[in-house]
């Protein structure tokens, strides 16, 4: 598969350089992208600063319509963009996979459609007549990684074109092909240059982070990576929306029943191979239940087989790239030479792919790598804790600040514990579940701003009062 690296003002531009896309089950190439350069992202930025006028103007119904036509093309789609992202990302195609999240992209666009932007009176009598209305920002960036490319693309598309903004996409260079294919098939319910997509190598970002003509950058990815878009979008005083790296902590208490629990904590931790921001990624078990924790988890786990994703029976895929496989082997041995017990996998498989198996990693410690980084990987480091306190205390003692969860059969404390976790979601014997209509976002070194339902559509609007 071959694809033209930019689509600009309705058109698909073919870009001078080459984007070699590798399927990280074989190793071989997936496809080919002719790479978008500065050229093409200026030039994907004058067309959607050219259309925003156009459709800024339109009513809300109409840009409604529009939007829901796009869930109406991804869902007739559903099936060839499940089987592209596969071969780029991954995943299985199955289970909590591609097609689940497609069926994912196509909810929120079909949430989004109805959502709408009132104005709000705060006077209307005799002195006077005071109202709050809502107006688009312009020309909006949204920059995409390579864990969940289509469901993150979605997010930041459709409430950005719902509120009456224009787009400019730069999709992760390791999963650009699937990103590529939605812009071209949504260009049938949308007018040319209200969303356009780049694809090209990471050195493009900055040129669209920086340009004058671009309102709002959406950013979805590590920390580091926000911290230089957060620097190159300063001088302009851009709006922004971060959702930064996590490392989510989840707190078991001594009264859950461990059988019980286990399949929640294990898919909490492992949807998508790990590699999501919202994971739970440390686990703190109370010690009167923590080797019942550990051994239901460890019987769990034997039963989930990582694989191939276009194998039907396939439930975790490999690591979608050689630095991230890297990294999550280098954490394990690390843990595992500083006394970690390895209670599964541990090892790198072999052969062809950035297979990993799942790793439940026993008698982890604050201190250890694998505890204090982030894995976003099939590695969980499970720490005992014998006082709540303690546990509290480590659960918050890292900057991240994206999601949390505590486990217990008594809610009314749980939901009091949850309270004390700094994070900005946290869960009740869930962990990682997100609503079209609830705000998600974090704080601390996880970012600012939200995203989803009202108030996520919000971030994507100025407000202008008018005093009469």
């Amino acid at each position: 598969m071959q694809l033209s690296g930019a689509i600009v003002d309705g058109e698909q531009i073919a870009g001078a350089g080459k984007l070699d896309v590798l399927d990280p089950a074989t190793g071989k190439l997936a496809g080919t992208v002719l790479a978008a350069s500065d050229a093409e992202a200026m030039a994907a930025v004058a067309a959607a600063k050219a259309a925003f006028a156009g459709w800024a103007a339109r009513s809300q119904a109409e840009r409604a319509a529009a939007v829901a036509r796009c869930a109406d093309i991804l869902e007739r789609n559903s099936e060839e963009l499940a089987r592209l992202l596969t071969r780029e990302q991954g995943k299985p195609l199955g289970g909590m996979g591609s097609r689940f999240e497609l069926g994912g992209t196509v909810a929120w666009t079909r949430y989004t459609a109805g959502l709408s932007l009132p104005a709000e009176v705060i006077q209307d009598d005799a002195q006077s007549h005071v109202a709050i209305y809502r107006k688009p920002l312009g020309v909006v960036v949204s920059i995409t990684p390579w864990n969940w490319p289509v469901m993150i693309a979605i997010w930041h598309i459709m409430p950005a074109l719902q509120a009456g903004n224009t787009v400019v996409i730069k999709p992760s260079p390791l999963t650009p092909l699937s990103t590529l294919r939605v812009v071209a098939l949504l260009q049938e319910a949308l007018p040319p240059g209200v969303l356009n997509a780049v694809a090209g190598p990471d050195s493009i970002g900055p040129v669209l982070t920086s340009h004058p003509d671009v309102a709002k950058v959406c950013f979805t990815g590590s920390t580091r990576t926000g911290i230089k878009v957060m620097s190159s979008a300063a001088p302009t005083v851009k709006r922004l929306t971060l959702e930064l790296g996590g490392n989510d902590a989840g707190i078991v208490l001594p009264d859950c029943d461990p059988n019980a629990i286990a399949e929640g904590l294990f898919w909490g931790a492992l949807i998508n191979n790990g590699q999501t921001c919202a994971a739970l990624k440390r686990l703190y078990v109370h010690d009167s239940i923590y080797e019942q924790v550990c051994q239901a988890l460890k019987g769990f786990a034997g039963g989930v087989k990582t694989g191939n994703g276009f194998n039907e029976d396939s439930l975790l895929g490999p690591i979608q790239n050689r630095m991230q496989f890297d990294k999550v082997s280098r954490l394990v041995e690390q843990a595992k030479s500083a006394g970690g017990r390895v209670l599964c996998g541990g090892e790198a498989s072999g052969g062809d792919g950035y297979f990993y198996p799942v790793t439940l990693i026993a008698d982890a410690e604050k201190g250890m790598a694998l505890v204090d980084e982030e894995q976003f990987g099939p590695a969980l480091p499970i720490i005992r804790y014998s006082k709540l306190d303690d546990a509290l205390e480590q659960a918050n003692g890292l900057d991240a600040g994206l999601g949390g969860s505590v486990w217990s059969s008594d809610i009314a404390r749980a939901r009091d514990i949850a309270m004390q976790l700094e994070c900005g979601t946290a869960w009740v014997n869930k962990h990682g579940g997100l609503r079209p209509d609830t705000p998600f976002g974090g704080v601390k070194a996880s970012g600012f701003g939200v995203e989803f339902g009202p108030h996520g559509l919000d971030e994507f609007v100025s407000l202008h009062v008018i005093h009469d």
